[in-house]
């Protein structure tokens, strides 16, 4: 089990993580997600004795990691694939890992082995791709089969069937009652990985709950309607005082239950060709989330239809509809 009890971590006049508290339990996946600068990697840094906290404490199985007394054993950590000495080739770093703990050599060749590195392990590190360099670092995490583990941005530069292996291995190992802790900035992934979420945002924790408890937040009343009668529809919703928004060339995006959006639908005589209902995904709940909370903001572009519609005489014919709905 991880667990961080009221956290702080200062640089000066910056606060990087600012008094948070958070258990990671054993047997679970549990995503940590946050905007760049959020703080997530300085806390992961902290429970594996790579920084000071400034108050509080970063715990693991109830031990500051100095305190362990066989540390790749206790906790594993992918924080950077990068931290290898590149002239020595991938075996030999995680057989020199192994030997100051003791662990033998045959444990070697099997994480090698497990993270598909057979070919590659005798090769020089300098010379690794960057998915080569993450399943080593994931590699070197596993070594001393530890209860925990820490995964930092572990699908950067993996392909598709990488990033498929790195979700299966996080459940195979949760299954076997391991604790888990994962950021990662891939929503969909995530999505089909983590059993819990942690999502902080300069520092601080804004969300800690299971990941059904955290779509539970979502807005679902949307819904995607397709009609030839888009706008004598449109004119319906506006009377009723129901926001919409255009979508495609007979789309209408409707901020009401499916249900009603039917019903109305009938009473006005209008053929709905398609009605759908628009589930949230973790991403819109994320970022719905944090939007307040990133470190840099991201301009807008404009393409040169949008150019070419502001600088258009006409009017749009949806003006007047946008202004009732404001």
């Amino acid at each position: 089990m991880l667990e961080v009890r009221n956290l702080i971590k200062k640089y000066g006049d910056k606060t990087a993580v600012n008094d948070i508290t958070f258990t990671v339990p054993d047997g679970r996946v549990t995503g940590f997600l946050g905007p760049n600068g959020a703080g997530k990697s300085t806390t992961m840094r902290m429970l594996v004795g790579l920084e000071k906290p400034t108050n509080g404490t970063a715990l693991v199985d109830g031990q500051k990691y100095r305190s362990l007394v066989s540390p790749l054993t206790s906790v594993g950590a992918l924080l950077d694939a990068k931290a290898m000495h590149p002239g020595r080739s991938g075996r030999a770093h995680l057989r020199s890992l192994a030997l100051t703990h003791g662990i033998p050599t045959r444990r070697v060749d099997e994480v090698i082995e497990l993270t598909g590195l057979t070919t590659a392990a005798r090769k020089k590190v300098r010379g690794f791709s960057l998915g080569m360099g993450q399943r080593m670092g994931i590699a070197a995490s596993l070594l001393g089969d530890p209860q925990n583990i820490i995964l930092d941005e572990p699908v950067n530069g993996l392909d598709p069937e990488g990033v498929i292996w790195v979700r299966n291995l996080a459940r195979h190992l949760a299954s076997k009652g391991k604790c888990v802790l994962i950021s990662s900035h891939l929503m969909s992934e995530m999505s089909q990985t983590a059993d819990d979420l942690i999502v902080i945002g300069r520092g601080r924790i804004l969300a800690n709950s299971s990941m059904s408890d955290f779509l539970a937040l979502a807005d679902n009343s949307r819904s995607l309607v397709r009609t030839d009668q888009r706008e004598v529809f449109a004119e319906t919703l506006t009377a009723r005082s129901i926001t919409f928004e255009p979508v495609d060339t007979d789309g209408l995006l409707v901020q009401a239950p499916s249900r009603d959006i039917a019903r109305l639908g009938v009473d006005a005589g209008v053929l709905l060709h398609e009605l759908t209902p628009q589930i949230a995904t973790l991403e819109d709940v994320y970022m719905n989330m944090t939007r307040n909370e990133v470190e840099y903001q991201s301009g807008t572009f404009t393409t040169p239809a949008d150019s070419g519609a502001a600088e258009a005489d006409a009017p749009s014919p949806w003006a007047g509809k946008e202004a009732k709905e404001q």
